[in-house]
């Protein structure tokens, strides 16, 4: 279902949307592609950066869990 919305642009704006858009594609749906993408851009940013953060939180306790791993390998060849 789509909403019906008002967008008040400057005109300098409007003329470069539709410079980029293609010639068989409205405006209206021009718009809502770009937005769309950048919405699912900010979505995919959020994701990322609170898979970051988790990353970050567990870096030390990983990176403890790898030297440990690395010890037995040192240990190993000796």
């Amino acid at each position: 279902m789509k909403i019906k919305t008002s967008l008040t642009l400057s005109e300098d704006l409007v003329a470069r949307l539709d410079r980029l858009a293609p010639p068989y594609v409205s405006r209206s749906s021009f718009i809502e592609d770009i937005l769309r993408d950048y919405v699912e851009g900010r979505a995919q940013a959020r994701r990322e950066a609170r898979e970051v953060a988790q990353l970050n939180r567990s870096a030390a306790d990983l990176n403890d869990e790898m030297k440990d791993a690395l010890s037995f390998q040192a240990d190993a060849r000796e």
